[in-house]
């Protein structure tokens, strides 16, 4: 991969130094787990708490979780995200276990796509040199693209839904690029799943959040290749004026 993960230009991330520090595991982790979110929250990524693992299912009491530690405790999650440091304090060491959602379409949005699409636009993106903001590993699986959202245009006149559009009930129909806005959100790092996966940044939230439609195109282009097949569609975005 390249030299670029978890850096940026003149020196060591503050995700790359926590991600390196060693402290004793019995207090460490949960210091570690702290400040990775805070450091998310003082980026203006709005959090609230997640189910987390209870053996290879969800801590929440639904038969057959579809989405196993993958979702918000509360319903209210949208009105519940905050940035708010003494909030998010105090959930991270009341629920020691629990994961984090970012609820997306405030401040940021999720481009989403399958690993190896992911890892490959990620190598073209920084060898061609072009501004790649926060990028987490979710499950083993998809790669997260965090970028500035264009879910709040000040027109909602000029709001154009599209089919990539991502809601969480619907994900399941987006095996390929799935896009994170209003109402959706993602786990942010750190995370854990069931059967031991979990959810890790491969560069940090100090990075400046990108405009998405300067990814789009290479992530769609190596979507398409996982899939085998040729992009046939690069208009449907979501747009504002």
């Amino acid at each position: 991969m390249g030299a670029g993960f978890g850096h940026r230009p003149g020196g060591q991330g503050r995700i790359s130094q926590w991600l390196r520090a060693r402290r004793p595991k019995d207090t460490g982790d949960d210091a570690r787990r702290e400040a990775l979110l805070l450091a998310v929250a003082s980026e203006g990524l709005p959090l609230a708490p997640a189910a987390y693992p209870s053996g290879y299912g969800c801590s929440c009491d639904r038969i057959g979780c579809p989405t196993p530690a993958r979702h918000p405790v509360s319903f209210a999650w949208q009105t519940q995200s905050t940035t708010d440091r003494a909030q998010i304090e105090r959930w991270a060491r009341h629920q020691p276990q629990a994961n984090f959602i970012t609820a997306t379409g405030m401040v940021h949005d999720v481009l989403d796509v399958p690993r190896e699409a992911g890892l490959e636009a990620l190598e073209r993106l920084l060898a061609d040199g072009i501004d790649v903001g926060p990028v987490a590993e979710s499950g083993g699986d998809r790669v997260l693209f965090f970028t500035a959202t264009r879910g709040t245009p000040e027109d909602e006149d000029e709001w154009w839904p599209c089919e990539l559009d991502c809601h969480p009930e619907t994900m399941d129909e987006h095996p390929g690029l799935r896009w994170h806005c209003r109402g959706s959100y993602v786990l942010v790092p750190p995370a854990q799943l069931p059967g031991g996966a979990s959810v890790t940044w491969l560069r940090g939230p100090e990075l400046a959040l990108p405009d998405p439609l300067t990814l789009l195109e290479t992530l769609t282009d190596a979507c398409a290749r996982y899939a085998g097949q040729e992009p046939d569609h690069l208009t449907a975005w979501p747009l504002r004026g």
